[in-house]
This record gives C-alpha cells, sequence and structure tokens, in this order.
C-alpha cells in the first residue's frame, strides 16, 4: 500500500467514525426532549387544585378505557369462542379421561365416599328431609 491508499482509508473511517458520533448525538438528544417533566405535587395537590386533578385524571381514565372497550369486548368474546370450541374438540377425550379415572380410582371413591357419608351424615339427612317436606307442601 502507497501512502495515498493509507491516507483515503483512514479518512473513510474517520468520516464513518464521526456519522456514528452523530447517530450517538441524536439518539440521546431524542431521549432527552421524551422525558416527562417532573411533577410538582405541592403546586398540583393542593386545597384549591386537589378536586379539579382528581376529577381531571378520573376522565382521562375513563376515556382511556372507553377507547379500549371494543377491544376488550372483542378479546373476550373471542376467549370465549376459542374455549367453548376446545371444550367441544375435546368433549370425547374428557369423557374417556374421566371414566378411565374412576375404573382405576373405584375402590379409592367408595372409600372416600363413605368417609364423607360418616363426616356429613347429619347435614345431609336434614337436607334430605327438607326437601321432603317442601315437595309435601307443594
Amino acid at each position: 500500500m502507497n501512502l495515498e491508499e493509507l491516507k483515503k482509508i483512514r479518512q473513510e473511517k474517520l468520516l464513518a467514525h464521526k456519522r456514528k458520533k452523530r447517530e450517538y448525538y441524536l439518539k440521546n438528544k431524542l431521549k432527552k426532549q421524551n422525558i416527562k417533566p417532573i411533577h410538582n405535587y405541592d403546586k398540583d395537590l393542593n386545597d384549591l387544585n386537589f378536586d379539579f386533578k382528581i376529577k381531571e385524571i378520573i376522565k382521562q381514565q375513563k376515556e382511556h378505557v372507553d377507547s379500549r372497550k371494543e377491544k376488550i369486548v372483542k378479546k373476550i368474546k373471542q376467549y370465549k369462542e376459542k374455549k367453548q370450541e376446545y371444550y367441544l374438540s375435546n368433549k370425547s377425550k374428557r369423557l374417556e379421561y374421566d371414566k378411565n379415572y374412576r375404573e382405576e380410582k373405584k375402590e379409592e371413591l367408595k372409600e372416600y365416599r363413605k368417609t364423607y357419608y360418616k363426616e356429613h351424615k347429619n347435614a345431609i339427612l336434614a337436607k334430605q328431609k327438607e326437601k321432603r317436606n317442601s315437595n309435601k307442601d307443594k
């Protein structure tokens, strides 16, 4: 390489460095400009301004929610439809699983029912008696 080529390469690298430096400077300048001003809460929320500020905040929040209401309702509707679709598509799998579970745990479930009935016998009998009495009255 001769001297002219070296000078040319050095000049290109210097220009690239300056461009990079300039972009960094502009990026930081934009960040500084986008910083929100610091609130003086003593001034904003004093006795004279407090009610006004609270009402203003409530109004802003209500506008925000109202602007998003359609989106929120749409999302909820989509979720319900998706859930219903999943429920219907997997109904047979779920029923099969429940059937297998009941068969596998048959003895355990019997024991559980026995102990449950023993523990809650009085309450169950009272409910049955009340139900019979209400049916007789009709």
